[in-house]
Order: C-alpha cells, then structure tokens, then sequence
C-alpha cells in the first residue's frame, strides 16, 4: 500500500470517528484513538509541564506518550484498526 492509499483510508477512519460520541466510546478506547491520531498526524510528543497542567491531560499525554515508539503510519493504521473493529460491533 502506498502513502496515498493509507492517507485516503486515516482520513476516512477520522471521518467515522469524528460521528461517533465519546458516550458510545470506552475512556481507554478514546485515549487510544487520541493518542493514534496525535502521533499520526503531529508526530512523537515533546512533552512540557506547565502551570494548568489538569489530570485529563496528563491521560492524555501518558497515552500519546506510550505508541511514541510508532512511525506515523503505523500509527494510522493503529487508528484504522480501531475504527474498523467499532464498526464491525
């Protein structure tokens, strides 16, 4: 597959995603979903501490920080993987 083909696919998996509710979403599920597309799109996180740091963030940024290791395809084809299989449900 080429770059193009799996761009084509993440942008259609961000379009399904982006219909769904977070209440119709496990927390865990939305935190991988976020942290896929985080490193899909913006690459391995640079991480920084600052003043209104609040817990929601820091799942956030724990889950972005857990796949840093992934390329940025794989990390769309983590992301496509995971819409696929709530669609199938």
């Amino acid at each position: 597959m080429n770059a193009k083909e799996l761009d084509t696919r993440f942008q259609e998996a961000v379009a399904i995603a982006s219909k769904m509710t977070q209440a119709s979403l496990p927390q865990d599920v939305q935190l991988r979903l976020y942290a896929c597309y985080k490193q899909a799109t913006f690459g391995t996180l640079e991480p920084r501490q600052t003043s209104t740091y609040h817990l929601r963030d820091a799942f956030k940024t724990n889950a972005w920080m857990q796949i840093s290791h992934l390329s940025s395809d794989e990390a769309k084809e983590q992301y496509i993987e995971i819409i696929n299989s709530l669609v199938k449900k």
